[in-house]
Formats: C-alpha cells, sequence, structure tokens
C-alpha cells in the first residue's frame, strides 16, 4: 500500500477505473462564464470514456463541449470513518457521429433528471487520480 504525505492511500489506475465502472453518479466540472461550475450527473464508463447525458440546450452541453473538465466520484462513510474518491481530468466533448450516437444510445445510461436528454457529452480521463481512507486498527487505551 502506497500512501501520500497525509497518510491517504494512493489507488492505482486500474483501481480507479474499477471504481469509475461500477459508479453511476459522479461529479462533472466544468467552467461556465469564467467560473468554476460543479453538476452532479449520471454517467457510464465503457472502458475508455465518460458517458454523460444531457439536453442539448443545458449548460453543460453548451459549456462542457470540447474544453478541458475534471471529473470526480466518491463514497464516503462518515460514521465509520471509510471512503475513496477518484478524480479525472480530461477533454470534454459532444457525440454528433450517429454511428458514436448508436452505441452510446445501448449502453445502461439512466438520468434521473427529469426533462430531454437528447445530446451525449464524453469525457477522455487523460489524468486519473483516486485515494483512500486506510483502515485503522483502533488504537487500545493502555492496560493500569
Amino acid at each position: 500500500m502506497h500512501l501520500d504525505h497525509s497518510g491517504m492511500e494512493i489507488l492505482d489506475d486500474g483501481e480507479c477505473r474499477a471504481l469509475l465502472r461500477r459508479s453511476t453518479i459522479g461529479r462533472i466540472v466544468f467552467t461556465l462564464q469564467a467560473l468554476p461550475t460543479v453538476q452532479p450527473v449520471n454517467f457510464v464508463f465503457d472502458g475508455e470514456f465518460i458517458v454523460v447525458k444531457t439536453s442539448s440546450a443545458s449548460r453543460l452541453a453548451t459549456a462542457a463541449s470540447d474544453t478541458i473538465v475534471a471529473f470526480e466520484i466518491d463514497d464516503i462513510d462518515a460514521d465509520a470513518g471509510r471512503g475513496w474518491s477518484v478524480v479525472t481530468v480530461g477533454p470534454a466533448h459532444r457525440v454528433t457521429e450517429p454511428g458514436e450516437i448508436a452505441r452510446l444510445s445501448a449502453l445502461p445510461l439512466r438520468s434521473w433528471a427529469p426533462g430531454e436528454h437528447d445530446q451525449f457529452i464524453v469525457v477522455r480521463p487523460r489524468l486519473v487520480t483516486g485515494r483512500r481512507i486506510p483502515d485503522r486498527v483502533p488504537v487500545r487505551a493502555p492496560r493500569s
């Protein structure tokens, strides 16, 4: 196990990508009117791309097309003091090619948000990092 300077376990690329495959909710970070914006989204990771479906008129579709974005997933159990986080950074673009739209339409991607979702945004993770809070062995009080 490799730890970072703060004692967090560093996840390797394979484990980060496995967590991306198992997760369905994430946060995409993009720039809107020169300010960072974070939006929760349903997604699927097909092994190469993070795939999000949104309305073609959405802020996300407009701002996150042909730009660099960040994408984050996590699972935190505050009561148990456990959790992990994966962050990716890479280019995002709108999908317009009919064959690729057909391929993405077959993925198990279901949006929780109401309204029409007619636009696919894909993110190619170029930088993938992850951290996990390591399990801690409870410290026992010394015997008197």
